[in-house]
């Protein structure tokens, strides 16, 4: 598993579809706000939150395409199916790896483009935390989505419709928990929520997604 892990992570990287990119995504989305908005301080303090999660749920959209794809297109996925290594723990490293690449450098940076948009300091904290436990979430959600186009030629639009309705509780919760810290607001509740979706979707998405990729891989 962690040979996989390594390998996937490289992938990532060199294909330049993770940490770059999404990174160079989110910046965008950020510096395109306040210009669409004016130069309102209050305004962009308000709506901060909501911009922050949605342009981390759109960054780890952006690679999901190439999730799995290379890896069917050069009979990668045919050898993982039949390893010893079950599919199941196959596609939770390669969510983790997704995570590790696309997910966590938005965490990272998510507090240092929040100064760009005027965000309450005291939110800082918990906008990292509320990104830290539902982008887990967002990229093993990606695999499911991924595991299911895989084999469409053109799949990427399809894989975002697919997934779209399903990001939408936790950028919901996500964003209620960095508004509700940004405000001095208790956000034990929504950062539960988060916990929880993204614990049921490390536990359970895996074996929905190994289902779907060996009916497309028969």
């Amino acid at each position: 598993m962690i040979a996989l892990l390594i390998r996937d992570l490289r992938l990532a990287l060199r294909a330049g579809g993770g940490f770059g990119l999404g990174l160079a995504f989110f910046l965008i989305i950020t510096l395109l706000v306040p210009f669409s908005v004016g130069p309102q301080s209050q305004l962009l303090s308000t709506i901060a939150p909501g911009v922050l999660w949605m342009g981390a749920l759109l960054a780890c959209l952006l690679s999901l395409d190439r999730l799995l794809a290379l890896d069917f297109e050069d009979g990668t996925l045919d050898v993982l199916a039949t390893a010893p290594l079950p599919l199941e723990a196959a596609l939770a490293v390669k969510g983790l790896a997704h995570w590790i690449t696309t997910g966590l450098p938005l965490v990272i940076a998510a507090p240092f483009l929040a100064v760009l948009l005027n965000m309450p300091p005291q939110g800082f904290a918990w906008l990292v935390i509320s990104l830290a436990l539902g982008t887990p979430a967002l990229s093993m959600i990606g695999t499911f989505g991924a595991a299911l186009t895989v084999g469409i030629k053109r799949g990427g639009l399809l894989l975002s419709l697919l997934v779209l309705p399903l990001y939408v509780p936790t950028l919901i919760f996500g964003a209620e928990a960095a508004r509700r810290g940004a405000a001095g607001m208790a956000v034990e509740t929504p950062l539960f929520v988060l916990a929880g979706m993204s614990l049921a979707c490390i536990a359970l998405l895996p074996f929905a997604a190994a289902a779907a990729l060996r009916m497309t891989l028969r």
